[in-house]
């Protein structure tokens, strides 16, 4: 399975390459076991023959061999000197490299019998110095961070979102409890995804603030506009009840709908409080102006809540190419438009005088603090 095919990729990454595949292999064989996922696999590869050499250093000191010197004369006949030489053939000039024939590079006795020079100008063979074994060991090692890294990637079950995969990865890392010195990290579209959330998040806060400024230069108060965003928060778990009971996933579209919804939602508190406003302007009793006010608005409101209903129908029960990913966007605005509905209807009013009645008493309250 193609890396960049993946659902999923995250990165597990450490000091010891051994322990470093244990863990991911833990890690891996847990996430198997999890219906949320489906074939999850690691990139590591642990299957390409080597010889494996390993240096007594104190041999080696004694005879008067630096290690430098076991490593350069292997690297020069296992994996080929740079250019030592030419030579010319007509007009054509060629490189001379110099290494083992093939056969002789995954020879063991070949390679035990390499000549070193000592410090007293004799040779001794390379097993004298080093033990020499046959194995096998991982076709790539890839790096993180100038760190050793193995990745993982796998696919998601059916109608499983990305937010839950990534959630259930996190849980099951932490349950490993792997030593401070290995993490882990997500890559492709979970880190996406996570930039996303992040970029989301910071809109989110930003668009609220905006909305509180406008609104409050357009009223010329800072009570209204909380009045008025008081009915947002509820509009979110309605959303998100709907999404739920659409069987929906939370994603980039559906966060986007939220969006909408907010500046749909809104418009009916602003439309009850504007008119309030202008009754009261003309000499009528709080409480009559806030009933005369929800009265008349009521139709426009109802009016308008069925037109957004019937407009996003459609798309929420559209089908064909990219038809989901627009269906996440509809039901988040129609479930939270039509659940809330009914409810702002009640609270805006019923927070607009709580609200004034405490005004009424703070400024019943400043004269007494003045003196």
């Amino acid at each position: 399975m193609g890396g960049g095919r993946a659902d999923l990729q995250f990165f597990v990454r450490g000091p010891d390459l051994e322990k470093l595949k244990t863990y991911t292999n833990a890690i891996v064989d847990a996430l198997r076991k999890n219906p949320i996922f489906g074939n999850v696999n690691s990139s590591f590869i642990d299957r390409k023959p080597e010889i494996h050499v390993k240096v007594d250093r104190d041999r080696a000191f004694q005879a008067g061999i630096r290690v430098d010197t076991v490593f350069l004369a292997l690297k020069t006949l296992i994996g080929g000197q740079d250019q030592i030489s030419q030579f010319q053939e007509g007009d054509e000039q060629y490189e001379v490299r110099v290494r083992l024939r093939p056969e002789d590079r995954m020879d063991v006795r070949s390679i035990s019998g390499l000549l070193l020079p000592t410090g007293d100008g004799k040779c001794v063979t390379l097993d004298s110095l080093a033990s020499i074994t046959t194995g096998f060991g991982p076709a790539q090692i890839n790096r993180q961070g100038r760190q050793r890294s193995i990745s993982v990637s796998g696919t998601l079950g059916k109608n499983r979102g990305l937010g839950e995969a990534n959630d259930c990865i996190m849980k099951t890392i932490r349950e490993m409890k792997l030593p401070i010195e290995y993490s882990f990290g997500f890559s492709g579209k979970a880190k996406e995804m996570e930039r996303t959330y992040s970029g989301y998040l910071k809109a989110f806060s930003m668009s609220t603030i905006f909305m509180f400024l406008i609104l409050a230069s357009q009223f010329e108060s800072f009570l209204h506009p909380l009045t008025i965003m008081l009915s947002l928060p509820l509009s979110i778990p309605f959303a998100l009840l709907t999404l739920l009971l659409a069987n929906g996933t939370l994603n980039v579209y559906s966060g986007l709908g939220v969006f909408m919804l907010f500046g749909i939602v809104k418009k009916n508190a602003i439309l009850q409080i504007d008119y309030t406003n202008t009754l009261r302007e003309r000499g009528m009793e709080r409480d009559k102006a806030v009933y005369e006010a929800n009265r008349a608005r009521f139709r426009p409101i109802i009016m308008t809540t069925i037109t957004l209903v019937a407009g996003m129908l459609p798309m929420a029960l559209g089908t064909g190419p990219g038809a989901a990913t627009r269906a996440s966007m509809a039901i988040v605005i129609i479930g939270g438009q039509s659940l809330c509905l009914l409810i702002t209807l009640l609270l805006t009013p019923v927070a607009y005088t709580l609200f004034d009645d405490v005004m009424t008493l703070v400024r019943s309250l400043l004269p007494r603090l003045d003196q």
